[in-house]
């Protein structure tokens, strides 16, 4: 059990990074990596909601969903609860957290329309994960999310200062740049497979 959530865990991460690997949550990753400070918050973020909306969406999937024949709403479900989620979550934070709303700012609301929340929360359930499985599946994805924007943020970073021909410069050197980063996550699939003994 344990052996399989660190599996699940890590290739969360590495081999199925949801920005690198299913190129989910693509418009932050190349909107917000411009810095490390703004990435950073922006992964913190995705992190928090994409596990607090799998602990709130897998139980309706499997409880509500399934269990009256009504799964085809699925995504529908899954995205009114996510926005409510941020909205509930952006609410308490301004509350309670007000250092910690400010530092976020406009993050948090950005996260509504990231798909990769959504992707996470509806690839729980096409895997059949259960909801340890899914929640670690969740948190994981969230690191992934913060390891692929910290990386690009360092990558844009080096861009700024390199002499880049006139007709590569901004978004085409940008999607050329995200393209490598994306082909070094390749490597690790092999070595998750060795080492858990997966196929």
């Amino acid at each position: 059990m344990i052996v399989n959530l660190v599996s699940i865990f890590l290739a969360a991460i590495l081999t199925n990074n949801y920005v690198l690997s299913k190129f989910l949550g693509i418009c932050p990753f190349l909107g917000v990596s411009k810095k490390i400070d703004t990435a950073v918050s922006m992964s913190l973020a995705v992190i928090v909601v994409m596990t607090v909306a799998t602990i709130a969406t897998w139980p309706i999937q499997t409880f509500i969903l399934d269990k009256f024949g009504i799964g085809y709403l699925q995504t529908i479900v899954f995205i009114l609860i996510i926005a409510a989620l941020v909205q509930f979550i952006e609410s308490f934070m301004k509350k309670n957290m007000p250092p910690l709303y400010q530092a976020l700012g406009i993050y948090l609301p950005l996260i509504t329309t990231n798909c990769a929340v959504l992707g996470v929360t509806t690839l729980n359930i096409d895997n059949s994960y259960n909801f340890a499985e899914s929640i670690v599946n969740a948190i994981g994805s969230g690191v992934g999310y913060l390891v692929a924007m910290v990386l690009f943020a360092g990558v844009r970073g080096r861009l700024e200062s390199a002499d880049i021909p006139k007709s590569l410069q901004g978004l085409p050197i940008t999607l050329i740049a995200a393209a490598i980063v994306a082909c070094s996550f390749l490597g690790f699939g092999g070595m998750i497979d060795g080492i858990f003994g997966l196929k």
